[in-house]
């Protein structure tokens, strides 16, 4: 082999484990992140996504049927902003938590849903997902967010949730009543969970959660004190669970 081959297998070769690394490892070959200081809620930072469904009024579909002024509502979750994202306040050490906004009708969650799962799933995820039912979609995905929510009061909010974001289907009454039956859940006490105090305090909060981080669409996320509006990549997902936990991000929810 010439010198020149050589030169030339070494410089291909060289650009392949190049590409190689790009694809394999998160952040590589990627844009800086580059996050905006949100001053409202203090200490939270927002960081640019990907696409999103467009949303309707937070509060769509729960006017009606709800039990609060809607400024009372968001004064409950202030109180204690990090608990009413993570169902706790989290503390140094933990997996740095990731509160999901999704709707069961946006394709864009379906892709997130899946990719969080998997993520989540590793022995070193490093990451616990949180999923708040945000139904934007209109009265189809307030229907099927209600029934998630009460199958959560039998102990079956993860099988409901995967077999929704897998339907193809619009969710009905009808439809709700075979799901139940094939999961092994009271359907009558489903269907009268499904408008008691506490299904419509869960969707409240999560809608009042929403407007203040000033969401717009689904998905939302938000990965320890970052915002994200839109779908967002495993890479990305990754890097900034990465980044939080390297900066301590939990005195953010002593703060507030």
């Amino acid at each position: 082999m010439t010198s020149e081959k050589r030169r030339t297998l070494l410089i291909f070769s060289g650009l392949a484990a190049l590409y190689a690394g790009f694809r394999i490892v998160p952040g590589w070959g990627g844009d800086k992140l580059v996050f905006e200081k949100m001053n409202d809620p203090s200490g939270f930072r927002r960081l640019a996504g990907g696409e999103s469904s467009t949303g309707f009024d937070p509060f769509f579909g729960l006017k009606p049927q709800s039990r609060s002024n809607l400024a009372d509502v968001e004064s409950r979750v202030r109180q204690n902003i990090c608990a009413s994202l993570y169902g706790e306040t989290p503390s140094d050490g933990q997996p740095v938590p990731v509160a999901f906004f999704s709707d069961y009708y946006c394709p864009y969650c379906r892709v997130l849903t899946k990719r969080l799962s998997a993520i989540e799933a590793r022995p070193d995820a490093g990451i616990r997902v949180i999923v708040h039912e945000w139904p934007l979609l209109g009265q189809a995905s307030t229907l099927a967010a209600k029934a998630a929510l009460a199958a959560r009061i039998q102990g079956a909010y993860a099988a409901f949730h995967e077999r929704l974001m897998k339907t193809p289907f619009q969710v009905t009454p009808e439809y709700l009543r075979v799901l139940a039956q094939d999961i092994g859940i009271d359907q009558a006490k489903m269907f009268a969970d499904m408008d008691s105090d506490s299904v419509i305090r869960d969707l409240e909060n999560s809608a009042a959660l929403a407007r203040i981080l000033a969401f717009i669409g689904t998905p939302g996320t938000v990965i320890g004190r970052t915002a994200i509006q839109g779908e967002v990549s495993e890479g990305t997902l990754l890097d900034v669970a990465a980044q939080e936990q390297e900066e301590g991000w939990t005195s953010v929810c002593r703060q507030t």
